[in-house]
């Protein structure tokens, strides 16, 4: 598979990332020109999809639903498309090969928003990221052109980052998504676990019982990271460094909700410029002395090291460390 980047590029792909992913834009800056010209497309398409259930501004379900449809049929290239985005996705899509199955899937998770706005279990909720971040983790795969063999070994673990990414955001954005849309991507039994109730959130209540809930659901996401972070090592040399900067940008934010105390339902958290070119300069300092993903995620990330990440540094070669002064 090889991309020809004069007919997939897309100037307005390319401004809606820079103007809605303004983290994953930094880290993407950094791709090969291979691969960051159809991350750009991937990211402006995944955009218009899930705008249009979290942007719709009254629009009627009904109506809503019949827009997914319509990007859908774009999307896989079974009408003409209206939108220079839709149709270099579409293009792109042929060109590495990227299924319709993972095309369905991502409309249907963004069609679920539409009724969807609570989550019983953390399984449902895996089973809604099946789509809405698991597939972005496929189609990243995809544009990667990767050998077969490499390309197997790094797919699990590519599903895994996106779906940590995603648990990274819901943390990050309860409130805008209370506020805003109506939604609370806590599972329910999290917070029947630990005595919140939907009303708590709501009307934006912090409490020591919500900080459990929090702790709980931000070390379920930080596992994903570590399971995400494992596969790097599979993905193309020039892919590496950008793929293994985006997850310590997102990461990040953990930081930022620890030195909080929790309450994201004051102020959501928020990486500065200058926080993330601190993420940056570490992140790239300590990979130029060290091309060892999951070394260098541990050192200079706002993930905490386990025992067994303790025990693996120390059979090997030293790199490494524990968790960074922020």
């Amino acid at each position: 598979m090889h991309l020809h980047q004069g007919h997939i590029d897309s100037d307005k792909a390319k401004a809606i990332q820079k103007r809605t992913g303004k983290t994953f834009y930094l880290a993407t800056r950094f791709l090969p020109s291979r691969v960051r010209h159809a991350t750009h497309v991937l990211y402006g398409f995944f955009r218009i999809a899930d705008e249009v259930v979290d942007d719709a501004a009254g629009m009627p379900p009904a109506e809503q639903r019949a827009e997914l449809e319509s990007l859908r049929a774009q999307a896989l290239g079974e009408v003409d498309a209206d939108d220079p985005v839709l149709a270099a996705f579409a293009e792109l899509k042929d060109a590495a090969e990227i299924t319709d199955e993972e095309v369905d899937v991502f409309i249907d998770a963004m069609a679920s928003d539409i009724t969807t706005s609570r989550y019983e279990t953390y399984a449902q909720l895996e089973s809604y990221m099946r789509g809405s971040a698991a597939a972005v983790g496929v189609m990243m795969t995809a544009i990667m052109d990767m050998e077969p063999e490499l390309e197997a070994a790094a797919l699990p673990h590519a599903i895994a980052l996106g779906e940590a990414f995603q648990l990274t955001n819901f943390l990050r954005d309860v409130r805008e998504d209370i506020v805003e849309r109506d939604r609370i991507y806590l599972p329910q039994r999290t917070l029947e676990k630990h005595g919140v109730s939907e009303t708590q959130i709501e009307r934006l209540e912090h409490s020591h019982s919500f900080e459990s809930v929090m702790r709980e659901e931000l070390q379920r996401a930080e596992e994903r990271y570590r399971e995400g972070v494992a596969g790097i090592q599979y993905l193309p040399d020039d892919c590496q460094l950008p793929v293994l900067l985006a997850a310590v940008l997102y990461a990040e934010h953990h930081a930022i909700i620890r030195a909080q105390e929790y309450d994201v339902l004051t102020s959501a958290p928020s990486l500065s410029t200058a926080r993330k070119l601190r993420c940056l300069v570490r992140t790239r300092w300590h990979w130029h002395w060290n091309r060892d993903p999951e070394a260098v995620f541990r050192r200079v990330s706002a993930v905490p090291v386990t025992d067994t990440d303790s025990e693996t540094e120390s059979r090997g070669s030293g790199h490494g460390g524990g968790v960074p002064t922020q």
